[in-house]
């Protein structure tokens, strides 16, 4: 099938095309790595012989486009001699000679600036930076304005190695708390190239643990619990065992429990009923940090109470990293069916394999990401009837409950 006109190269495809270049970051990487894409020869789509033959006017208006906008790029022509219309000069090639050509056809000179202002920037203070300038040069240029701050953040911490101080104590002219955190993300990645591995904590991970990872002080996670059992007091003349201490002095306790519970709802956590040698937790969602060092937790009967949906066993697989011998509680397929009539959607499913369940747990965790029982569903544990939970509490032999 012949071409139709729209086929032909366009000066706007001629545009796209190193618009694509600066999009992929390929023009700037190159920037870095102080080499030259140029001359570049550009894809090309030209009328065959037959569209010169049957559409000669066409032909001849779409050359007078593409050379009227020549300039930043190069037309070679050749001559195609037709029987009919005799010698015509196609162009058969199209090139862009240098950077500046390309940067200008897509209006990225000033941006292009900027960023080679970077480049020796780095190269001068923070060298080793280059390598993710070059990686990541997109996202580098987005931090042009702010790039020598980042470089004298680098720069302090290397002078000050696990410095045991709070974002705040950082002392550098424009720099706040607020700017760190901001920018948490990329200065890990900064950090990673540029500081002694013993300046780094391996094992902490993620922007979460940004502090923790670089020997910041950081504020002291809390756990905030109740005692259930009615006969145990931790605080004389107290009545509400509800208690929130830091998770440093939450590990240093030795608590007269035996049963622990763990529950991501406010609501079920302040009305578990009395339960002797009993506490619950107030869990964090997806954070188990605070609870990973606590040392003796790993000997009490752990219950963990979620939400029936997939991000609800999520969150009990992630539990168990830390406490693999933990019990769910009422996140079975009895309590979901019993409960249809507040069945919720749930909005954005976990669909990755989990690991961690027991054969009843991934059997009701499958059904609800592959939409067995219906789309999306969700079960808050809050919408549970209390009897219900009574119920359980007074099932379980490991346990003696009174409401």
């Amino acid at each position: 099938m012949s071409g139709t006109k729209k086929d032909w190269t366009t000066p706007a495809d001629i545009r796209e095309q190193v618009q694509r270049l600066w999009d992929r970051g390929t023009l700037l990487n190159a920037l870095v790595d102080d080499r030259s894409l140029f001359p570049l020869r550009l894809t090309h789509s030209r009328p065959d012989s037959r569209e010169i033959s049957d559409r000669f006017i066409e032909v001849r208006d779409w050359i007078a486009r593409l050379k009227a906008a020549e300039g930043p790029y190069r037309i070679v022509s050749r001559t195609l001699n037709h029987r009919v219309h005799g010698s015509d000069s196609i162009p058969y090639e199209i090139w862009i000679d240098s950077a500046d050509n390309a940067l200008g056809l897509i209006g990225k000179r000033r941006a292009a600036a900027a960023f080679v202002d970077m480049i020796e920037l780095t190269r001068r203070f923070e060298p080793a930076l280059l390598p993710w300038i070059s990686k990541r040069p997109l996202r580098a240029l987005e931090l042009a304005t702010v790039w020598p701050l980042m470089l004298n953040i680098v720069e302090w911490l290397r002078q000050h190695p696990r410095p045991a101080v709070y974002l705040r104590q950082i002392d550098i002219a424009g720099v706040h708390t607020k700017f760190i955190e901001r920018h948490r993300g990329v200065l890990s990645e900064l950090f990673d190239l540029t500081l002694p591995k013993s300046s780094i904590d391996e094992h902490a991970t993620g922007t979460t643990n940004f502090c923790r990872r670089y020997g910041f002080r950081d504020k002291a996670l809390r756990v905030r619990f109740r005692i259930l059992d009615s006969a145990y007091s931790i605080l004389p003349y107290c009545t509400d065992q509800e208690i929130t201490l830091t998770h440093t002095d939450f590990a240093r306790l030795h608590l007269p429990v035996e049963t622990v519970f763990v529950t991501e709802n406010e609501i079920n956590f302040l009305v578990l009923p009395p339960i002797p040698r009993a506490m619950v937790i107030f869990g964090a969602g997806y954070g188990f940090s605070n609870l990973a060092v606590v040392n003796w937790l790993q000997d009490k009967k752990l219950y963990y109470w979620g939400d029936i949906d997939t991000h609800g066993f999520a969150i009990l697989n992630q539990f168990r990293q830390y406490f693999p011998t933990a019990t769910s509680f009422l996140m079975d397929r009895e309590t979901l069916l019993a409960h249809r009539q507040y069945w919720e959607r749930e909005p954005c499913p976990e669909t990755t394999a989990l690991r961690r369940l027991t054969d009843p747990e991934q059997s009701l965790f499958n059904d609800l990401r592959q939409n067995n029982l219906g789309e999306q569903i969700r079960l808050e544990q809050e919408k549970i009837g209390y009897s219900m939970l009574l119920d359980a509490l007074r099932k379980d032999p490991a346990l003696s409950a009174s409401s």
